[in-house]
């Protein structure tokens, strides 16, 4: 009987790096899914948690134009090439280029990136996807503004860019502000939902908002 459960890790040396470092290091090291990824070729364990939520809502179906934001290093950019998408992978990061997917160095609130990728793609798109989340300050309600107003920029993008019936997914975290993040896709959207895949943490306060039925 085969399984996946691994051996306990432990670092090498603690030497020079924080306790907050430390627990991190620990983590990586006994995290199943880091394991799985490497094993399966996903540049992030992240790959698993856009599997999942599709898994349920199907939204990567093949020929579908997708728009993978904040695409560094790009398991989610993987992912879409394997369900036969059409996808540009979007950042203002370096990103090692992959077949089957058009990478671009952009920021994505340029006023000109919805007409590039348009002329990119050939028209409307069909899914827009967000794992973007900005640096962490260590403060809670700081952190959880930041990561507001990204997910608001990039609902605002897939306003621009999406065709009516389109999808839109995005990574946030909980905090006095989600609901708000909520009713804003709620208006322009069939269907809005909050999800935990399995993959994310149970410690981490990472959800993602799954918006469908673009109103248009």
């Amino acid at each position: 009987m085969t399984t996946d459960r691994r051996l306990h890790v432990k670092m090498k040396t603690a030497k020079g790096r924080t306790v907050a470092q430390q627990k991190w290091i620990s983590r990586q090291l006994n995290d199943p899914y880091v394991g799985k990824a490497k094993d399966m070729g996903y540049r992030s364990r992240a790959a698993f948690k856009l599997i999942e939520i599709d898994n349920k809502y199907h939204l990567l179906k093949p020929g579908r134009r997708v728009v993978d934001l904040g695409a560094a290093p790009g398991g989610w950019t993987q992912v879409c090439v394997e369900k036969g998408c059409q996808v540009v992978a979007l950042d203002i990061l370096e990103m090692s280029p992959l077949a089957g997917a058009t990478v671009l160095k952009a920021d994505f609130l340029d006023p000109a990136a919805p007409a590039k990728l348009e002329a990119v793609l050939g028209g409307k798109v069909d899914v827009v996807l967000s794992d973007m989340a900005p640096s962490t300050t260590g403060h809670r309600e700081t952190d959880h503004l930041r990561i507001v107003n990204l997910v608001e920029a990039a609902l605002d993008f897939s306003l621009a860019t999406l065709k009516p019936g389109g999808a839109f997914v995005a990574k946030f975290r909980q905090g006095q502000h989600e609901n708000e993040i909520v009713k804003g896709a709620q208006a322009r959207f069939a269907k809005v939902a909050r999800v935990k895949p399995p993959s994310s943490r149970a410690e981490s306060a990472e959800h993602f908002i799954v918006a469908t039925g673009f109103k248009g």
